[in-house]
């Protein structure tokens, strides 16, 4: 039978050795292979990828190219290698990473080689047990739904003959169809054209940095050794494990960070996810930050400190810290649903400084319409040098101009008696007028269900269409607030 390549928000996902398999990996390659020959709109000869290299002044390769980079885990590097061989039966180039690279690296390559696209071979912070493939169209930002149908329709489809025709990896390197590069120097150009390391250079921080074992390892701390810093690197080696936990940056992963920071007296902590498409930070108090707030104190620092000037693009679920601050500098706000692809739309038009969401993914305009925390990790690196005050009086002096801002998420697990189509329809025809002793003023329906207090609070539940889990999303100026908004959530998903 023919395993289902379904993509989600960040491509297909499946555990090593089940479905994330060889053959199903030369499969979705060949599908994407036939996507680019093929395709229309989005194609090596589709009127989007013409139209996108002519208002920018860039010429065509001869041939179609693809960028193909890899991350840390079990079987990445043979993964890429299986991808980049089909794509040589072909007659498709190929710029391989020569070492494991991060999702934000490959996006920038794909749109600094004027590629058509480019593959990533990651499961960013799933489980240790999985891997994925990520496809990214030639603007360098996720893949839309149009794009991803159209492969999982032509994997479907394909006889297996056709999925299992390649050409050897040394082949393809001997007839320079192939061409394995290191893609740290591109990338740290144009880092080196946002981020003011002169500053950072002049000041000098002492910076902890925690690389989870993921592809951050030579890129951020390289950036920051060269600036003269003192660091201290922890888990910098390659474990396909991460330890035993997911390579994510949230709270319970950053413990050991935490602990450096505090231990050594560092003046900042910064964490990238496994594919460092997401951020971490600690303070040197040794407090988690959450990224609803560095997003803030991103956008904060953009226009205060660096003069520059904008509106803010974020998720339906993301804190309205932006939101505030927005209005304070006379600037717009846009919100889109979950997931970074729409918020990278609004950022490659230019029109928007920043844009971000609560898990943890950041960019700016004029760089990669896709999350970078790699970015996000030298923003706060930089914000910290040009307000010396530190990390913790810089947060106490935005909590005065701009408000408190309390938000939490969680993953709430519904009983295995209860449905979730029946659920989501109770939201729809009979959504609650009233949580706890406030009146709701509006519900959103961009992605799920937000209700908003007129105090400005508000809860947002946005139902799993994959697992029996309903995200429940609240943000209040006051701790106790936030805590009753949760339990009025899960009351309310439970029809209490």
């Amino acid at each position: 039978m023919i395993t289902l390549i379904k993509f989600g928000t960040s491509g297909w996902r499946a555990k090593i050795g089940e479905h994330f398999s060889v053959h199903n990996i030369r499969r979705v390659a060949c599908a994407t292979a036939l996507h680019i020959k093929e395709n229309k709109r989005y194609g090596y000869n589709g009127e989007e990828y013409e139209f996108y290299l002519k208002s920018r002044n860039k010429s065509k390769p001869n041939v179609p190219l693809v960028i193909i980079g890899y991350d840390t885990r079990f079987f990445s590097e043979i993964a890429a290698r299986i991808v980049a061989e089909v794509f040589a039966y072909h007659g498709i180039n190929v710029i391989f990473s020569n070492i494991e690279s991060p999702t934000p690296t490959v996006a920038w390559m794909v749109m600094k080689n004027n590629a058509v696209g480019g593959v990533m071979i990651t499961a960013s912070h799933n489980p240790p047990e999985y891997n994925g493939y990520k496809w990214t169209p030639f603007w360098g930002g996720p893949a839309t739904v149009e794009i991803t149908n159209d492969i999982e329709s032509k994997a479907f489809s394909l006889p297996d003959s056709l999925c299992e025709r390649y050409m050897d990896f040394e082949a393809g390197v001997s007839n320079k169809i192939i061409k394995v590069a290191d893609f740290h120097q591109d990338y740290f150009e144009q880092i080196n054209k946002i981020i003011d390391f002169k500053k950072i250079k002049s000041v000098k921080p002492k910076v902890a940095i925690d690389s989870v074992y993921g592809t951050a390892r030579t890129y951020l701390k390289k950036l920051l050794l060269d600036c003269g810093l003192n660091i201290v690197g922890i888990r910098e080696n390659r474990d396909v494990y991460f330890g035993g936990h997911s390579p994510d940056t949230d709270e319970e992963n950053l413990k050991d960070l935490k602990l450096n920071v505090t231990k050594n007296k560092c003046d900042i902590g910064l964490a990238c996810d496994g594919d460092a498409d997401r951020f971490g930070i600690v303070t040197s108090s040794g407090k988690w930050l959450s990224p609803n707030l560095v997003l803030g104190l991103c956008y904060y620092h953009l226009l205060e400190n660096k003069k520059m000037k904008g509106g803010v693009v974020r998720s339906v679920m993301t804190s309205h810290m932006v939101d505030v601050i927005a209005k304070n500098y006379g600037c717009e706000v846009r919100e889109t649903p979950v997931g970074f692809k729409y918020i990278g739309d609004l950022l490659k038009t230019g029109a928007y400084l920043i844009g971000g969401e609560e898990s943890g993914g950041l960019s700016i305009t004029g760089h990669v319409p896709e999350k970078d925390g790699i970015l996000a990790c030298l923003l706060v690196t930089e914000m910290i040098c040009y307000d010396r005050s530190g990390i913790d009086k810089i947060i106490e002096k935005a909590e005065k101009m701009f408000g408190k801002f309390y938000n939490a998420r969680i993953n709430f697990k519904i009983s295995e008696d209860m449905d979730m189509g029946k659920i989501v329809e109770r939201l729809k025809n009979n959504p609650p007028l009233k949580i706890g002793n406030n009146a709701v003023w509006r519900i959103d329906h961009t992605d799920g269900f937000k209700f908003i207090l007129k105090n400005g609070a508000w809860l947002g539940l946005r139902p799993s269409g994959t697992e029996p889990v309903v995200r429940i999303y609240a943000e209040a100026n006051e701790q106790s607030l936030l805590n009753k908004l949760i339990e009025e959530g899960k009351n309310i998903v439970n029809g209490k």
